[in-house]
């Protein structure tokens, strides 16, 4: 059976983009979590993150497979802010759906500061996932239909494994 992971690193187009081509990684949708309103838009999404729900086959890569390449493409030590893109919708975050995926979290955490990548320590939330709701269309694949967009997402580091 298929599972999903809920992350958040900041404009959600880049993270989208990058991931998606991930081993194992059979879909992904950019859209809201982690806000005050119900039914967000582009708009009106006060304390939403931009988020990327991914759905993976756990036979073919892993929940922290996925964390490990996660941290590898954005900032994870800015709080509430990604290149440009500052506020609560660009903080990097981890929606979890369960403790095992908390943990999971925690314990990646972990790994980041302790590798000493970073000058700076983790700021990544681990928040609970309530309802992950997907963006307007035209935010889906956006960087995929318009080729040499704005994106503050890289492949910054290998692997933390």
């Amino acid at each position: 059976m298929n599972k999903k992971i809920v992350l958040a690193g900041g404009c959600f187009w880049g993270i989208e983009s990058l991931i998606r081509n991930q081993p194992g990684v059979l879909n992904t949708e950019v859209g809201y979590t982690g806000g005050a309103n119900d039914n967000p838009t582009y708009e009106n999404h006060p304390g939403h993150a931009e988020a990327v729900e991914i759905e993976y086959d756990p036979t073919k890569t892993s929940y922290k497979k996925l964390l490990d390449f996660f941290f590898q493409i954005h900032n994870p030590t800015t709080l509430n802010q990604q290149g440009n893109d500052r506020g609560t919708s660009y903080r990097s975050a981890i929606f979890y759906g369960n403790e095992e995926e908390k943990k999971e979290g925690e314990d990646f955490i972990q790994i980041v500061n302790k590798s000493k990548r970073w000058k700076d320590p983790v700021a990544t939330t681990l928040e609970p996932l309530q309802v992950f709701y997907k963006a307007e269309d035209y935010h889906q694949d956006y960087l995929q239909k318009n080729k040499g967009s704005y994106t503050c997402h890289a492949i910054w580091f290998e692997s933390y494994l």
